[in-house]
């Protein structure tokens, strides 16, 4: 299967980059407080409650709301067993598509790009960095 095809195929629970950051924070950690996910992920509160709900119902994380003093609410995230393998996964999982996409691009005919960019004079400075790169 060709790798860019294979980027199609990750898990999107995981790979939704709202999610990707709260896994890959919580898995820094043993567990985290809501605020402080908030303030390191950027998120507003119902929007990381939103993606939270989501993980807790496939349990990549478990949440703890409790009282401290028997007044101030507390909420904790930790990450599951499951939660840490599937970020895990996820991040070994892409990194595999990065190694094959570089080394289909290292084993690559380069003389076709080139063909194409100077058959293109309307190249983007990107594209003509990409050019200089490769060649």
């Amino acid at each position: 299967m060709l790798p860019y095809k294979e980027l199609a195929r990750v898990d999107k629970l995981v790979h939704e980059p709202a999610r990707l950051a709260i896994l890959s924070a919580l898995s820094a950690c043993t567990l985290a407080e809501f605020l402080f996910l908030q303030e390191l992920t950027g998120l507003t509160k119902g929007n990381l409650s939103s993606h939270l709900t989501k993980l807790e119902n496939a349990n990549l994380v478990a949440i703890d709301k409790h009282f401290v003093r028997k007044k101030i609410p507390q909420t904790t995230i930790r990450i599951t067993e499951e939660g840490r393998a599937a970020v895990k996964n996820h991040w070994k999982h892409l990194e595999s598509i990065r190694r094959a996409i570089l080394q289909q691009g290292a084993l690559g005919d380069r003389t076709s790009l080139n063909q194409l960019s100077l058959s293109t004079p309307n190249l983007s400075f990107e594209q003509n960095r990409v050019k200089e790169d490769l060649t």
